[in-house]
């Protein structure tokens, strides 16, 4: 089992930036896709970006041009930097991952979460 441990949430101001981390313990980082999902309040969860081994990513058209995603395969960490936050941004993000390549957004084909990082964008 993949253990995956998310930092870097916080309360900013709309405008502003944050970039949240995922460090995963796992013997398969090489075979691994990483994403990113966020559940506001009230809300389900739904997808943000997800990022395979090749490097290849999908972000989300609600994000896309202010967030990006990344990985530091030295570190075994998934980034998710988020800019010109906006108070809808507010949720909790989850870091999630799975074996292989294929970049999917569906949360069902993900096995393995973090506990969560919450995200606040005041107006």
């Amino acid at each position: 089992q993949v253990k995956l441990v998310e930092s870097g949430g916080g309360l900013v101001q709309a405008g502003e930036s944050l970039r949240l981390s995922c460090e995963a313990s796992t013997r398969t980082w090489n075979e691994d896709t990483m994403a990113w999902f966020r559940q506001a309040p009230g809300s389900e969860r739904t997808f943000v970006a997800a990022i395979n081994w090749g490097d290849t990513a999908d972000v989300d058209s609600s994000v896309e041009g202010r967030f990006a995603i990344s990985r530091d395969t030295s570190k075994k960490t998934v980034y998710l930097q988020m800019n010109a936050l906006k108070p809808e941004d507010t949720a909790t993000y989850f870091c999630a991952a799975r074996r292989g390549a294929a970049l999917f957004q569906s949360e069902d084909k993900y096995i393995d979460w973090g506990q969560g990082a919450q995200v606040t964008v005041s107006s």
